[in-house]
């Protein structure tokens, strides 16, 4: 009797720290995403799960890739380097909450070359995770999705085709497989080259228009764009 009620006591306390199963379509790509290993010159970082926000959400972001010393690290996309913080900055701007937009990459792992560098994601790569992100769009059946950058905006391109060119298009929304789909610059420093920051700011207000027309989710009033200081209010 002493015997078994241990076994049953012990068998008890696995089953109590098993972990809980998938609930949602978020979480069940979670763990696809996890068992990944398709490209064989990237950290895999896998980012992906609660951090990237709401398992519904009406906004979706879509940018490039982890970054080494960002969400490689952190765990939450757009976060913990530069561009995540011109990110959160942009996103004040428009008047949106972190917490309620869905945030991404085209590739979920971080991109290095030889020296272990952050890189541009090959298209390859891309191709791979193509399936992932296709699956979010759907799991999350966002409203609005925004590309950042080039390689958010044809990794979507692939998904459906949607004749959209960043350098000709900027901050432009268009119908997109019963969606709307915008086009913006990446938020890191490089992209000032190709889009001033006034414009950029500009951009990021019109989007914050467009979304206040689609849902209540926008409740804070729009921060103006003014560097550090607007970072550190933006943060409050």
């Amino acid at each position: 009797m002493a015997t078994r009620s241990a076994s049953a006591s012990t068998a008890s306390r696995l089953q109590t720290s098993a972990p809980a199963p998938p609930r949602t379509e978020v979480e069940r790509l979670v763990v696809r995403v996890q068992a990944c290993e398709a490209c064989p010159r990237v950290l895999y970082s896998h980012v992906l799960g609660a951090s990237n926000g709401p398992a519904r959400a009406r906004f979706m972001f879509v940018g490039e890739a982890p970054g080494r010393l960002g969400a490689g690290r952190s765990g939450v996309p757009f976060q913990g380097d530069e561009s995540g913080r011109r990110f959160e900055l942009l996103l004040a701007t428009a008047g949106l909450q972190r917490e309620a937009v869905f945030v991404t990459n085209a590739l979920l792992c971080n991109p290095v070359d030889d020296a272990g560098r952050n890189r541009r994601p090959q298209s390859s790569e891309v191709e791979r995770c193509l399936p992932f992100l296709r699956a979010q769009i759907e799991a999350v059946e966002p409203e609005i999705v925004v590309a950042l950058g080039e390689v958010a905006l044809a990794a979507l391109g692939r998904i459906e085709a949607h004749g959209m060119r960043l350098r000709d298009h900027p901050g432009e929304a268009i119908a997109w497989r019963g969606q709307t789909l915008v086009a913006l610059y990446h938020p890191g420093r490089r992209a000032l080259v190709h889009r001033p920051e006034q414009k950029q700011q500009a951009d990021w207000l019109a989007l914050g228009s467009l979304c206040a027309q689609r849902s209540r989710i926008v409740t804070v009033e729009p921060i103006p764009f003014s560097g550090e200081a607007g970072v550190r209010q933006a943060r409050k």
